[in-house]
C-alpha cells in the first residue's frame, strides 16, 4: 500500500446486527477505499455489498451540499440558504412558539435508527435543553420482543456468535442472516461442519432455509401456535427437564396446566404444519441439546408479536436449553450500551421546565400528531429517518403535516421526507465525523473518526446542535442548556465511566483508536442461571405480564381469520442490498431491482388470472399501489411478499397495535406482518 495513505477506524452506524468496524484509505483529503476492520472479533474484516458501497454514498452526485430552503413546501421551489439564514431562522421559530404558547410543547422531535452512534442523540440532547418538548416515543422494530424478553429473563442478553458452535441443534425462527446477518453465516456453516443440525421456521422458503438441513414452512403469525404444539408434545411424552424447571423457573406447574387442555389439531390448524413436524422440533429440542434458537425481528411485528416470543422462550425453558455452551433464545441484547449517554441530560435549571416529554406514539405518529391542542405542534424537526415512506397512515400523516409551520429534516439526500420540508440541512457521513456505536447483537464497541473534511457546507448532528443552542442564546440568554462549548472529543470523553474502561481493558477512550474492545459480558447469556425478574427465574408466568393487562403466559390461540375481502398477507423482507429506504439511490442497487415486485404462488396468479411480469393492484382500505407480479413457490398460497423498495408500500399501512411495547420502550408496536390486502389484475 502507497504510504501516501491516510488509515482511519470506522464503524458503520445502521440499523443492523453487525455494527462492521471498517478502515477508510485517504489520500489528498479523499476517501479512496473502505475495507473491513480485521481486528474486530466478530465481523473479522469482512463487510456486506452496503458497506463496501459508501464511497458511492459518500460521493453521490445527489448528495446534499448546503442547507436549502423550499417555498411554499412541497414545491419544488428550492432555494440555497446559508447556515446562518437557517440556524437564525429556526432559532427565531422556536422563540416565536415558545412565547405564544409558555412552553415547548409545540416543538417535535421524531428521530430513529438511520444513524446508530452516541453521538447522533445530539438533537435529543438538545431539545432536553430546552425543557418539556413533544418527542416520537416507542419502537417500530423490536417493541413487542424487549418486552417478551424483559417478562422472561428481566434483561437483554445473547451470546457470542462463537457460542453457537457448542450446539447440536440450531433453530432460525424468522430470521434470514444469509441475507441481514451476513457475518453470523460463518459460524452457523462451521457449526454445521461440526454435526449440529440447522432447522430454519419461516413463512417463506429464504436463502437461510435453503442453506439449513430442514425446512419448516408455517403461516404468518403462527409462531407462538407452533410453540404451543411443541410444547404440549415435550409434556405429554416427558421431553421436559424437570430438574432445570424446579430450579430456575416460575410457574411450571401453572404452565403445565395450561398447555393440557389445549387442542393440539387446533395447534396444527393454526400454523399450518404436521404433527411430524412437531414431533422432530420437540425430540431436537429434547434429545439433541444444547439447541441455540435465534429470533428474528418479524415474528414480533403482529398483533400476537410479544406472545410469539414469549412462547419460543418458554419452549427453550421447559427443555433446560439456557444457560449452557451452545442454547439459549437469542434476540437481541443492550448489555453492552454501557455509555453514560451523558450527551441526553443537559438539562434546564428549572426542574419544573425540565420534567420529562410528551409522547407521541412512534406507531402512530400522524394520529398522535393531530391530536395535540394544548399546545398543538407547530414544529417538527426530522432526523435519522424517513418519516414520509417509513409510517404508517402515510395520508393521515400528510394532512397533520400540513398543519406544521415549520419543518426541518436532516439528511444526506432529498428523500421524500426532505420534498415535504420546509428547510432541509446536510448531514455529515461516518468518514466525516467523531461518534461511538454499539451493536445490538455482538458484544464490540468501535470508534469512528473522521477521514475527511465535511461534504461542501455538511455539518455533523452534533455541530448543528451547538450552533442552534449558541444561537438561542444570543437571542435570549439561558434559554437552551445544552453546551455549544464542547469539543465533540469532550462529549465523547463524557460518556466513559471508570467501569467501563475498565470493562473494555483500556484505560482511556483514545486507545479504541487502535482498533475495537470486546466489553466483558459473559459468553453465554444466561450462564450464571441468575435473572433480573421478580422471582431470580425464567418467567414461564409472569405476573408483570398479568398486571399489564396480559396473558401471564406466553403461550395462546389466537382467532386469526382473515378478512373475506382482504384474504391475504403481505409480508415485507428485508434484502441485502438497502436497509428501508436506505442505499436506494445508488447506482448498484438500481441496476439489481430495475423495478419494485411482488412475489405470489404460482396457484394464486392462476386464480386470479394473473401473468408473470404483470402489472398488478394490490390493494385494502388503506389504499392501493400498483406493482410487477413475480411467481415464487416460496411463498405458500395465502402469502405475498414484498421487499421494502416500493416507495409507497406504506400506502397500504395502518397503525394496528401489537400486543406488547409499553413496558419498555414506551408504545406498543406495530403488526406490520399482519397487513391484509386483496390483488387483481390489471
Amino acid at each position: 500500500m502507497d504510504q501516501t495513505y491516510s488509515i482511519t477506524r470506522h464503524v458503520c452506524p445502521r440499523n443492523c446486527y453487525s455494527s462492521c468496524s471498517m478502515l477508510g484509505y485517504t489520500k489528498n483529503r479523499r476517501l479512496i477505499k473502505v475495507t473491513g476492520d480485521p481486528k474486530h472479533g466478530y465481523t473479522k474484516g469482512l463487510l456486506c455489498a452496503k458497506g463496501y458501497n459508501y464511497i458511492n454514498n459518500v460521493y453521490h452526485l445527489d448528495r446534499l451540499k448546503y442547507p436549502m430552503r423550499q417555498y411554499p413546501r412541497g414545491s419544488g421551489q428550492w432555494q440555497r440558504i446559508s447556515w446562518t439564514e437557517a440556524i437564525d431562522t429556526i432559532a427565531g421559530k422556536v422563540i416565536e412558539l415558545y412565547h405564544r404558547y409558555d412552553s415547548h410543547l409545540s416543538l417535535a422531535l421524531n428521530k430513529y435508527s438511520g444513524n446508530m452512534g452516541v453521538l447522533h442523540h445530539a438533537m435529543e440532547g438538545f431539545f432536553n435543553g430546552l425543557g418539556r418538548t413533544s418527542r416520537a416515543v416507542g419502537n417500530p422494530c423490536w417493541a413487542p420482543g424487549m418486552d417478551a424478553i424483559y417478562y422472561d429473563y428481566g434483561e437483554h442478553q445473547t451470546s457470542d456468535m462463537e457460542d453457537i458452535l457448542h450446539a447440536e441443534t440450531i433453530i432460525l425462527w424468522g430470521i434470514n442472516p444469509v441475507w441481514t446477518s451476513i457475518h453470523a453465516m460463518n459460524y452457523i456453516y462451521e457449526a454445521q461442519k461440526r454435526g449440529a443440525k440447522v432447522i430454519t421456521i419461516d413463512p417463506v422458503y429464504t436463502e437461510t432455509a435453503k442453506k439449513s438441513d430442514t425446512f419448516i414452512q408455517i403461516k404468518p403469525g403462527s409462531d407462538g401456535a407452533i410453540a404451543l404444539a411443541v410444547a404440549k408434545y415435550i409434556l405429554e411424552h416427558n421431553l421436559y427437564d424437570a430438574e432445570f424447571l424446579t430450579a430456575h423457573t416460575n410457574g411450571w406447574g401453572e404452565l403445565q396446566e395450561y398447555i393440557q387442555p389445549l387442542s393440539m389439531e387446533e395447534a396444527l390448524q393454526q400454523c399450518g404444519q404436521t404433527i411430524e413436524a412437531i414431533q422432530f422440533i420437540a425430540e431436537r429440542l429434547g434429545r439433541n441439546k444444547p439447541a441455540y434458537i435465534w429470533l428474528g425481528f418479524g415474528m414480533q411485528r403482529h398483533q400476537n408479536g410479544g406472545q410469539n416470543i414469549r412462547a419460543v422462550n418458554a419452549l427453550a425453558a421447559i427443555t433446560g436449553n439456557i444457560g449452557r455452551k451452545g442454547s439459549g433464545v437469542q434476540f437481541g441484547q443492550r448489555t453492552t450500551w454501557k455509555f453514560t449517554y451523558n450527551i441526553l441530560n443537559h438539562l434546564p435549571s428549572d426542574n419544573q421546565k425540565a420534567a420529562g416529554v410528551r409522547a407521541l406514539d412512534f406507531n402512530n405518529f400522524a394520529n398522535d400528531l393531530q391530536m395535540q391542542q394544548d399546545p398543538p405542534v407547530k414544529f417538527l424537526w426530522i432526523t435519522c429517518r424517513n418519516l414520509i415512506t417509513q409510517s404508517a397512515n402515510i395520508q393521515q400523516l400528510k394532512k397533520a403535516l400540513q398543519s406544521m409551520e415549520l419543518i426541518v429534516t436532516v439528511e444526506h439526500f432529498l428523500t421524500e421526507t426532505a420534498q415535504y420540508s420546509d428547510i432541509v440541512l446536510p448531514a455529515t457521513t461516518q468518514f466525516e465525523e467523531w461518534d461511538l456505536v454499539a451493536s445490538y447483537w455482538h458484544h464490540w464497541i468501535s470508534i469512528n473518526q473522521p477521514a475527511i473534511p465535511p461534504y461542501f457546507e455538511s455539518k455533523s448532528e452534533l455541530e448543528i446542535a451547538r450552533m442552534l443552542s449558541k444561537r438561542l442564546n444570543e437571542f435570549e440568554a439561558d434559554f437552551s442548556a445544552f453546551p455549544s462549548d464542547f469539543t465533540d472529543e469532550e462529549f465523547i470523553e463524557q460518556e466513559f465511566t471508570d467501569e467501563f474502561y475498565q470493562s473494555l481493558q483500556i484505560g482511556d477512550w483514545r486507545e479504541l483508536l487502535k482498533g475495537p474492545r470486546r466489553v466483558d459480558v459473559p459468553k453465554t447469556a444466561w450462564e450464571a442461571l441468575e435473572f433480573k425478574t421478580p422471582s431470580g427465574k425464567i418467567e414461564l408466568f409472569s405476573q408483570q405480564a398479568s398486571e399489564n393487562q396480559l396473558s401471564p403466559f406466553g403461550m395462546a390461540l389466537l382467532d386469526n381469520r382473515k378478512s373475506e375481502n382482504y384474504p391475504f398477507t403481505l409480508l415485507l423482507n428485508h434484502e441485502p442490498f438497502r436497509i428501508n429506504s436506505q442505499f436506494q439511490n445508488l447506482p448498484s442497487y438500481k441496476q439489481i431491482n430495475k423495478e419494485p415486485s411482488i412475489y405470489l404462488h404460482p396457484s394464486l396468479a392462476k386464480e386470479k388470472g394473473i401473468r408473470a411480469g404483470s402489472l398488478i393492484r394490490i390493494f385494502n382500505e388503506n389504499g392501493e399501489i400498483m406493482i410487477r407480479a413475480r411467481y415464487s413457490e416460496e411463498v405458500n398460497h395465502h402469502t405475498l411478499v414484498i421487499h421494502p423498495n416500493h416507495p409507497l408500500i406504506n400506502k397500504l399501512l395502518a397503525f394496528t397495535p401489537a400486543d406488547m411495547g409499553e413496558f419498555i420502550t414506551g408504545g406498543k408496536g406495530n403488526a406490520l406482518n399482519d397487513l391484509q390486502v386483496n390483488i387483481a389484475k390489471l
